[in-house]
């Protein structure tokens, strides 16, 4: 399990008629520290809490009594809400993770799955609705990062950097002041392939020496946790 929260927290909504299950994503997710958790027995209410409040996620079963879980998919998109969902379905068949992506969802489990998958690609599907909200060009410190021409200015002046230090510079901006764990940023990085060797180590110097170069010492290294840029 990861054992550092990133910055912000993550407010889910989990919708399973399964108490068992339902019972085993809580205990699975509460103790990482970064998830604050409510809960639907049934479709009825799930839809009744995903329209009244604010969450970053939802965690649906396909089949519910009430209202089943496509339904509430669809009902969402209908009424233009953009909320990242993940579908749980106990149906192997492309047709019917075809049908869950054409209603809205984000992505799907197929159960009965691996509680860590699941929290992973939670985690993936908040991740990109947050970096899609994020404002086009990130500011922190006197650097300005332009994710669309890839180009980064240090106080106006051109900063160079490898691909890799680029998007480390990204993530880490996106989250300044806060730490981004040193898994988040791998993640970032090379996605679900991590190399072998630390070549994360390799491009933190880098990184770390451009800026420093530029008279900006302010990537700095949260032992045992991860990096995080100073103001």
């Amino acid at each position: 399990m990861q054992k550092h929260p990133p910055q912000k927290h993550i407010r889910l909504l989990v919708i399973e008629s399964e108490e068992e299950l339902a019972e085993q994503i809580c205990a699975y997710l509460e103790p990482l520290g970064y998830y604050t958790l409510d809960r639907a027995s049934d479709g009825l209410e799930g839809w009744e809490k995903a329209v009244s409040n604010e969450y970053d996620a939802l965690l649906i079963a396909v089949i519910l009594p009430g209202m089943d879980g496509l339904t509430i998919c669809r009902r969402l998109r209908e009424m233009g809400s953009r909320i990242p969902i993940v579908m749980m379905t106990r149906s192997e068949s492309v047709e019917k993770r075809v049908l869950c992506l054409n209603l809205g969802a984000d992505d799907f489990l197929i159960r009965y799955f691996e509680m860590m998958e699941m929290e992973a690609r939670i985690r993936a599907v908040v991740r990109r609705s947050r970096q899609q909200n994020t404002p086009l060009i990130l500011r922190w410190g006197g650097l300005e990062l332009n994710p669309c021409t890839h180009t980064v200015l240090c106080d106006g002046t051109p900063l160079h950097l490898r691909p890799i230090c680029f998007t480390m510079l990204a993530c880490l901006m996106r989250s300044a002041p806060g730490i981004v764990t040193r898994e988040e940023l791998t993640r970032e990085v090379y996605g679900d392939s991590p190399p072998d060797s630390d070549s994360l180590r390799t491009h933190i110097h880098l990184l770390r020496r451009a800026l420093e170069k530029q008279g900006k010492p302010i990537l700095q290294t949260v032992t045992h946790v991860g990096f995080r840029l100073e103001g």
